[in-house]
């Protein structure tokens, strides 16, 4: 048996999850010990609402492994026992990667004794030896874009790689970026869980029991205000503030982002004061998207986006990346 699942971040803020077939959600909650996913607590709790099976996920920032996953455990304490618990790992120019994500999930189990689920590419995977935490019982998320480039829907039956390092198997396969389902208009990551609802429920469930007593809510990130002034729109003050329309127009009830007034007082999420400068690197031999992303403390599917990167894995030495 297996089940079909999306799994999902601040890109897709304005999804409607009653609206999307889907059996299980994975919401991005936190990355490195700095950034929570302002949107993780209203899709959990619509996700919920509606009887889907749910997980949770730390985006590796590559910091303080101890550090990052206090981080995590402390802002989803509140999901523990009711959502799956998984470490993204995409730190593709870590050598010490393997040690570093299983010193962050021992200490996940040692503070919820849940044992938290690795996702990682397919490339990862055979990249570096992982033999210590598939010994310890850390199942695998493999991703693999099978057939890249072309826009599908749920496949359950997508061909896993043959190779899958030191795990030999997979217990969930995210096997495209370019997923179109119904009631959303976009892409989403579709996954496909090789067990049951009950299977799934087996790797939520703490060995033992776990305080639930911290607010289950991520902690929302710091803010400033702005007064508009003729001219702005509610894209450039996003542009400028390195955050997004969506989250703007959430953060301050603005129902029109296309209507804002001079004098308009507004919140930005941001951790400064100082609007963000755009920050280019031109590619050099043996450059990754990864290990740019890494250098600029941020990730590769952020520098796809804001350069209109389709692969990932096609930049040329010379190339003019936009960073920041």
């Amino acid at each position: 048996m297996s089940m079909n699942g999306i799994d999902i971040s601040r890109w897709q803020a304005g999804i409607d999850l009653a609206a999307v077939p889907c059996e299980f959600v994975v919401i991005k909650a936190t990355e490195g010990t700095t950034y929570v996913n302002p949107y993780c607590d209203q899709h959990f709790r619509q996700a919920a609402e509606l009887g889907k099976k749910l997980g949770v996920y730390h985006f590796a920032g590559g910091g303080n492994a101890a550090a990052e996953a206090d981080y995590f455990v402390r802002n989803i304490r509140g999901y523990v026992g009711r959502a799956m618990l998984v470490l993204d790992f995409e730190i593709q120019d870590m050598a010490e990667g393997a040690a570093w994500s299983k010193q962050w999930l021992d200490r996940v189990y040692e503070l919820t004794k849940v044992k938290p689920v690795i996702y990682m590419s397919n490339y990862m995977v055979n990249h570096l030896d992982w033999s210590a935490v598939a010994k310890a019982g850390y199942p695998l998320w493999n991703a693999y874009y099978y057939a890249y480039g072309t826009p599908m829907g749920y496949n359950p039956q997508a061909p896993l790689p043959e190779r899958l390092g030191a795990w030999g198997k997979a217990l969930l396969y995210q096997y495209t970026s370019e997923g179109r389902l119904a009631g959303y208009n976009g892409y989403l990551d579709l996954d496909v869980f090789y067990g049951s609802p009950g299977d799934w429920d087996g790797y939520v469930k703490a060995e033992g029991t776990v305080d639930p007593t911290p607010d289950p809510t991520p902690q929302p990130q710091p803010t400033i205000t702005y007064r508009i002034r003729p001219g702005d729109t509610l894209g450039g003050i996003a542009a400028r503030y390195g955050t997004t329309v969506a989250t703007l127009a959430q953060l301050n009830g603005i129902a029109d982002p296309n209507r804002i007034y001079a004098g308009q007082v507004i919140r930005i999420p941001v951790g400064s004061t100082h609007p963000v400068e755009p920050v280019y690197y031109v590619v050099r031999r043996g450059d990754t998207l990864g290990g740019i992303a890494r250098r600029f403390g941020t990730t590769y599917q952020r520098l796809a986006q804001l350069n209109g990167i389709r692969n990932p894995n096609l930049i040329y030495v010379g190339q003019r990346l936009r960073v920041r």
